[in-house]
């Protein structure tokens, strides 16, 4: 098992998941973002069902930062409840986990 993992999250807006995935490299909880392309959702809040375009994010960081990544996302987010997700990773490039876990340390 690896000790790097991703951080999943959707934004309300492309701005806004530049703004705090550059925060979070900065303050090097991720060593890297992916910001990907808008994602049509579709979703139940408050009884109703919605639909919104959202932007999601990949961060990439280690199994130790990712709570403290987790919760800096959090503060930083504009949803009430935000959508974020730790996927662990199973198997990567030796040489790209050292790259990881040099940017966060």
């Amino acid at each position: 098992m690896s000790d790097i993992a991703t951080v999943y999250a959707v934004f309300g807006s492309e701005d806004e998941a530049k703004q705090i995935g550059e925060a979070m490299v900065e303050q090097r909880l991720a060593a890297c973002v992916n910001i990907l392309g808008p994602a049509h959702s579709i979703y139940r809040w408050d009884g109703k069902i919605e639909r919104a375009e959202e932007v999601p994010a990949l961060f990439k960081t280690t199994r130790d930062a990712a709570n403290q990544l987790i919760a800096a996302i959090a503060e930083a987010h504009s949803y009430d409840l935000p959508a974020i997700c730790l996927w662990p990773i199973d198997r990567t490039l030796a040489p790209y986990a050292e790259w990881v876990n040099v940017q966060i340390d």
